[in-house]
């Protein structure tokens, strides 16, 4: 507990706080010492000193009070401040040298006595050690007047928690090892939960008569997970007396509130490690979080907007302005989901999509054959000025760039509300229009709703999906949106005839009531230009950000992480009906780490076939979706979201002949731990998904 003190009869006067670290000689002291040194380590509260001290005849008026029962008090005084060291044998003892005693407020037959105050403040039910190293007295008294010693102090209990440490010495040559760390305490003051802070320096100085020696940094105290060490160029060194060192450290809470924890540096000190206070206040933000928006078109080389009118040549890029346009803030995004369509290309080639002002990774967004006709989900990280790079490899060919929405890179877009987060689900067919009311007439578009249970349905406020047109009668488009007014003007699929066409979309939906359920669902629409087949699947849900263990997205640059072609993630070329398990680098990933965005390309099949992606090591038996469908002879690439399951691993399916395969990962959704549902930070298993119960309620409207 904290309350004012009266020690051995001397009142404190004054309230006031010691005004600053006392300054301490460049140099190393000399014997006889008379100094008093206090570290205030991790101990929080301020109580009974605020800040650490080195008090010697150079900076402060000391003084020595003995008495008869071996009892001492040290006084060091600087203007109108002061810090009293008080202490004791166990009763009825006389100190030895060499000696280390337990200590706590009062001395008992077991325990000395410590107590440590400065100005007015003090502490109760102290408990600490002091260990004697020299004890010299008066030959005609027998009262102390050669003293040294080391002492560890605490005040447990309430907010005061940790360790003060320290060194006597009155007229003592025995030396002493000591540094302080500074600022102490460290604070972070708020910080968005699960994000990582700028670091905080705290520089040690070497302030004892010897040199010392550092060992490792490290990280304790009540909630160490949420600070980390991330520099020091202390350990394995060795300072002289006024050297110093420096280690760096971050926050990076896991849990709402306040959290505290301990900077730790071992020493060859009497008590081993120096201790600094680490605190930090946790809040929810929205940084990772996804803002579904209506499709806008930010870029069309044909008609010139966005872009010179003109077709992107070999080799070439465009920088494409897409902050503050669309719909999308014109700062605070981390990324952008894009619809990118490739159209007319002049030779077979790729589009890599990157952050503008970065180098251009060895990834492709998407790939095509010439003459091609066909579009891309692509997300992309926002480069120098809100801008993406758009680079064609060969050839020459139009592109078009559709935004359907964007990822908080931080929290100042809060203004705009909660954001959503990501549910993955295992694929499962919403709508086939071959086993279901036929193909979609050219001109109109299916509306339905998907139904996932009274509790999940009315959170949803986008739905990802992988829509395919099959076998259309002509080149055309699809468009898939939330069914508000007219069919917007931009594109989700793009077919030519005849072609099996698939894509990943991130579809807003509009909730409607439902009356017989008594809860509202989600609705959403696809429109067909020409008349085509439509296979629709889910492969996830954007909730509302309240759902339980709900993912969060940190985007990367293209990092490419297979290439069967030369054996990596994948060895050789995938067989027909063959499985192949793919483990993330563990560079990429993370224990919270649950899905990868990426862009998988099948590159050049034997014969048509079907490419399946889905979670490995949950138990989970290949779903009946498709994630690419490639014709024989085809480069052809589509967007997934991978689901990695709890050794970091997921599985490839090939049906038909063989194919090689690309994976480039563009960013990671991690369980966000605001609204885990479990008390630790690990991936939530396969059977604890949300479930659909019902998509058949589709209408066919003229578009």
């Amino acid at each position: 507990m904290r309350r004012i003190r009266t020690l051995l009869g001397v009142t404190a006067a004054g309230a006031c706080v010691l005004a600053g670290l006392p300054s301490v000689a460049l140099a190393a002291p000399t014997a006889p010492f008379k100094v008093l040194t206090v570290d205030v380590g991790d101990q929080t509260g301020g109580y009974p000193v605020y800040q650490s001290g080195v008090y010697d005849t150079g900076n402060s008026n000391l003084s020595l009070t003995p008495d008869s029962l071996d009892r001492v008090s040290v006084y060091a005084y600087q203007q109108s401040s002061y810090v009293n060291l008080r202490t004791e044998p166990p009763t009825g003892q006389k100190w030895v040298e060499g000696q280390t005693y337990r200590a706590g407020e009062l001395a008992d037959g077991t325990s000395a006595g410590l107590s440590l105050a400065s100005d007015g403040r003090g502490c109760g039910n102290t408990s600490g050690s002091i260990t004697v190293r020299e004890v010299g007295r008066n030959l005609e008294t027998g009262l102390i007047e050669k003293f040294a010693a080391s002492y560890d102090y605490s005040c447990p209990g309430g907010t005061n928690s940790g360790m003060i440490s320290g060194e006597l010495r009155w007229d003592s040559s025995v030396d002493y090892v000591v540094a302080h760390g500074s600022p102490n305490p460290v604070s972070f003051g708020f910080q968005e939960l699960a994000t990582r802070s700028a670091a905080k320096t705290v520089t040690f100085t070497s302030v004892g008569s010897k040199p010392i020696t550092f060992g490792a940094a490290s990280i304790g105290g009540p909630t160490p997970d949420s600070f980390s060490v991330t520099s020091s160029n202390c350990s394995g060194r060795t300072l002289a007396p006024g050297e110093t060192c420096t280690v760096s450290v971050v926050t990076h809470p896991v849990k709402e509130g306040v959290h505290t924890g301990s900077l730790l540096l071992a020493d060859d000190s009497s008590t081993g490690t120096r201790r600094v206070q680490l605190s930090v206040e946790a809040f929810r933000g929205v940084t990772g979080m996804y803002y579904p928006i209506s499709p806008a078109r930010l870029m069309d080389t044909r008609t010139g907007l966005g872009a010179p009118k003109a077709r992107i040549g070999a080799g070439k890029k465009v920088d494409l302005q897409v902050a503050g346009r669309g719909g999308v803030p014109s700062s605070g995004v981390s990324s952008v989901v894009l619809n990118v369509t490739v159209t007319g290309p002049t030779a077979a080639s790729f589009l890599t999509l990157y952050p503008a002002g970065q180098s251009r990774p060895t990834g492709s967004s998407i790939n095509f054959p010439k003459y091609w006709l066909g579009s891309n989900n692509v997300t992309v990280k926002l480069g120098s000025g809100g801008k993406v790079s758009v680079y064609n490899h060969a050839g020459s060919t139009d592109v078009v760039v559709d935004v359907v929405g964007f990822y908080a890179g931080n929290n100042s877009i809060s203004s705009r509300g909660w954001g959503s987060q990501y549910q993955w689900f295992k694929p499962s067919r919403l709508w086939d229009s071959r086993t279901d009311g036929g193909a979609l007439p050219g001109g109109y578009y299916t509306d339905g709703p998907v139904d996932f249970g009274a509790d999940f349905s009315p959170r949803v406020q986008a739905l990802v999906l992988n829509i395919t047109a099959v076998s259309p009668k002509k080149a055309g488009f699809l468009t898939a949106w939330d069914g508000v007014g007219d069919v917007p003007k931009s594109s989700t699929v793009n077919y030519g005839a005849g072609k099996v066409v698939p894509n990943l979309a991130v579809v807003k939906v509009r909730q409607e009531w439902n009356s017989s359920k008594g809860y509202s669902l989600p609705w959403f629409a696809v429109y067909t230009s020409q008349t085509s087949n439509i296979v629709i699947d889910l492969v996830g849900v954007m909730d509302d950000g309240t759902a339980p263990d709900g993912l969060r997205f940190t985007p990367l640059a293209p990092t490419r992480i297979v290439d069967s072609r030369i054996s990596q993630g994948i060895a050789g070329a995938v067989g027909p009906g063959a499985v192949r398990k793919v483990t993330a680098p563990a560079n990429l990933v993370t224990d919270a780490t649950e899905a990868l965005a990426m862009n998988v390309t099948a590159v050049s099949p034997t014969n048509n076939t079907v490419i399946t992606v889905w979670p490995a090591d949950y138990g989970m038996s290949k779903p009946s979706a498709s994630n690419l469908n490639p014709a024989a002879g085809q480069t052809v690439s589509n967007a997934v979201l991978g689901v990695i399951g709890p050794l970091d691993a997921f599985n490839v399916h090939n049906l038909s002949g063989t194919t090689h395969l690309v994976a480039d990962v563009v960013g990671t959704f991690w369980l966000y731990p605001g609204t885990a549902s479990a008390a630790t930070l690990t991936r939530a298993a396969a059977t604890e998904r949300p479930e659909v119960v019902d998509s058949a309620q589709r209408v066919t409207r003229r578009g």
